[in-house]
């Protein structure tokens, strides 16, 4: 049979079939121009184009492991649409049954952030899947403020799926990036900048207020009513202020900031000013890779710098001198080193607003850590409760090594070297019963930094000492990669310090507990039970072998916390060699390095895990380039 009829008599049904065609050619190229260049069509975030296959979008799967299918609705919805005239409420997760939406339907344009503005201001942070436990804890921090007016955007399909079935609003940036983290420094960190100096030139235009963050912070008040007492400002950003500018919750003194302007915390709005710096700064950096965003927005902001609006507000013109700018103070709008190291807004009766992970030195574990030892980060009931259970002690400090003699680098290292020790024989116990250690509060007397320094930074108020973040003294991501266990003996777990003080902690958990009192073998009292031990204590002899721990807290291993009296002693050696050798050079890895000793090249010391085992060890610098390595 043939497709079309031949001869004259089907010249009529050609004209016919060909005028159709052509019809409908006409009306599709209509559509797409009109979609292309409508006001408020959808916004790319690449400086070009990419096709986005739906097959490469991750179905969503059910817990009973049922995956949806991603067959489309014959019309888009808005997907987070607002609901009888009000915002649609975060967490309020997709019907069961429902199907993701397309992909397209997440593009970022004005009405899909329209959306989640009130009062004309939106907040926005993004990311890639990696930061997901951040982007949630930042969510969740703003949304138990009563705080809604926000968006998420994500950087690959498994985070904005992730997000979308948790009920978080999200937008796709169109970034394509791995799922995985990203080092500071690294060519995907360098791009992460770039994407977000793109979305602040692309929200900008649809004059909207932005407050604009990183993930790596969380707030801990609502800071929407502090950023409208400065109506006049077309800029409001955080800086790396380590000094004091002001003792109360006015702006920083702009002649008095030294530090730069840092951009993980800045609130834009949408004036011809901030709309012209956004566009520029965009155009710095795509024209040169090797500039790191925050440098070029210090370059651009300080071309003209001063002098102030007026002699009230704190104010100051900058950039093109006519953009308003102001400094958040650091005393409320927190650093890494003034909330964590300083407590500056405690030392002067301050409500913080919020705090950025900063001046730290683990990666993104070394984050994580901080914001929960500040009890600030939302972990699943899971994490209170691990596997094998908890161990934690009581560790002891004598007073003349905290507090007595001058804060040199020697009483400095013989502090931490003291708590080391401790948390040395407590890493070995918890790796012999199988269970997650609770690291004890860490003391130290100088601060770390990159620089060298007396000890403390000139001007701060550093206390001395000072309960100083673990990642001043260990190498958290370190402690918490995947280690070879052939070489390196099996995973020691680690949780906070302030674990037991977290609100989240199941009482369950803590119901749940053995005291462990060390005791002199042979002394009254000291004498292990054949049966239960009564009222949650056990007598347990100094000097004990690793076959006496697993015997005797082998008819412990339910319960989930075992609390020791102290370290001092408790642990006298391993009767497997090959098992101490791994485990030895498992822990001569978890340290890292005080830094630094002033007008020295280089300035850092080594912390050492054995450091008592060498006869007559000195905190120095490497003499020589072959004795700059670790202790390993």
């Amino acid at each position: 049979m043939a497709w079309f009829p031949d001869g004259a008599n089907s010249k009529p049904l050609f004209v016919t079939i060909y005028g159709t065609i052509i019809a409908g050619i006409l009306f599709s190229a209509f559509y797409v121009f009109s979609a292309i260049y409508s006001s408020d069509g959808g916004i790319s975030l690449q400086s070009a184009p990419t096709q986005v296959e739906e097959s490469s979008f991750p179905r969503h799967v059910e817990p009973s492991g049922q995956a949806y299918n991603f067959s489309q609705p014959k019309e888009a919805s808005g997907v987070f649409e607002h609901l009888n005239g009000s915002m649609k409420s975060i967490w309020e997760v997709p019907k069961p049954g429902s199907k993701m939406p397309p992909l397209n339907t997440f593009r970022l344009t004005k009405e899909l952030v329209q959306q989640r503005v009130k009062d004309n201001v939106v907040i926005i942070t993004f990311g890639n899947f990696a930061f997901m436990d951040f982007i949630l804890t930042w969510v969740k921090h703003l949304t138990d403020l009563s705080v809604e007016n926000l968006i998420v955007g994500a950087m690959d399909t498994k985070l904005l799926e992730a997000l979308y079935w948790k009920g978080v609003p999200v937008f796709d940036m169109g970034s394509h990036m791995s799922t995985m983290d990203v080092g500071w420094g690294s060519p995907t960190f360098h791009k992460m900048g770039r994407e977000k100096v793109i979305l602040i030139d692309s929200v900008l235009p649809f004059g909207f207020e932005l407050l604009m963050c990183d993930t790596d912070m969380v707030w801990l008040k609502n800071p929407l009513p502090y950023l409208a007492r400065y109506p006049e400002a077309d800029l409001l950003t955080s800086t790396d202020q380590v000094v004091p500018t002001v003792s109360d919750d006015s702006l920083d003194i702009w002649q008095q900031v030294g530090a730069a302007y840092n951009i993980g915390i800045f609130h834009w709005r949408p004036s011809n000013s901030s709309k012209n710096l956004a566009k520029e700064w965009k155009e710095l950096l795509l024209s040169d890779d090797k500039i790191w965003d925050q440098n070029g927005f210090n370059e651009l902001m300080r071309r003209q710098l001063g002098p102030s609006v007026d002699g009230d507000s704190g104010l100051v013109y900058a950039y093109d001198g006519s953009l308003k700018l102001g400094i958040l103070p650091a005393t409320i709008f927190c650093s890494g080193h003034t909330y964590f190291v300083q407590a500056m807004y405690h030392q002067l009766r301050l409500q913080p607003y919020a705090v950025h992970t900063t001046f730290q030195y683990a990666g993104t574990e070394g984050k994580r850590h901080r914001l929960r030892e500040g009890m600030v980060f939302y972990d699943p009931p899971e994490y209170y409760d691990p596997p094998g259970g908890l161990l934690t002690f009581k560790p002891s400090i004598p007073k003349s090594l905290l507090l007595d003699g001058n804060h040199s680098i020697e009483a400095h290292f013989s502090l931490v070297n003291y708590q080391m020790k401790q948390i040395r024989t407590a890493l070995y116990i918890a790796s012999l019963l199988g269970r997650t250690l609770v690291m004890p509060p860490l003391w130290c007397r100088l601060d770390r930094l990159w620089f060298g320094h007396p000890g403390t930074l000139e001007g701060s108020m550093t206390r001395q000492p000072f309960l100083c973040p673990m990642d001043h003294v260990f190498e958290i991501h370190v402690m918490l990669s995947n280690m070879e266990e052939s070489e390196f003996g099996p995973a020691i777990n680690i949780r906070e310090y302030s674990l037991f003080e977290n609100p989240a902690m199941p009482p369950q958990v803590k119901d749940s507990w053995l005291d462990v009192h060390l005791c002199q073998e042979g002394s009254p009292g000291c004498q292990i039970p054949k049966g239960s031990v009564e009222r949650g204590i056990l007598q347990f002899p100094k000097r004990s072998t690793d076959a006496t721990f697993k015997r005797i807290f082998a008819p412990f291993k339910d319960v989930k916390v075992i609390q020791f009296s102290s370290m001092q002693n408790a642990f006298s050696g391993f009767t497997n060699k090959k098992t101490e050798d791994k485990l030895r050079s498992r822990l001569k890895r978890y340290t890292g390095i005080w830094c630094c000793v002033e007008n020295r090249t280089p300035g850092h010391i080594y912390y050492d895990m054995y450091w008592d085992e060498k006869p007559g060890w000195k905190p120095d610098t490497p003499a020589t380039p072959e004795e700059d390595h670790p202790p390993w």
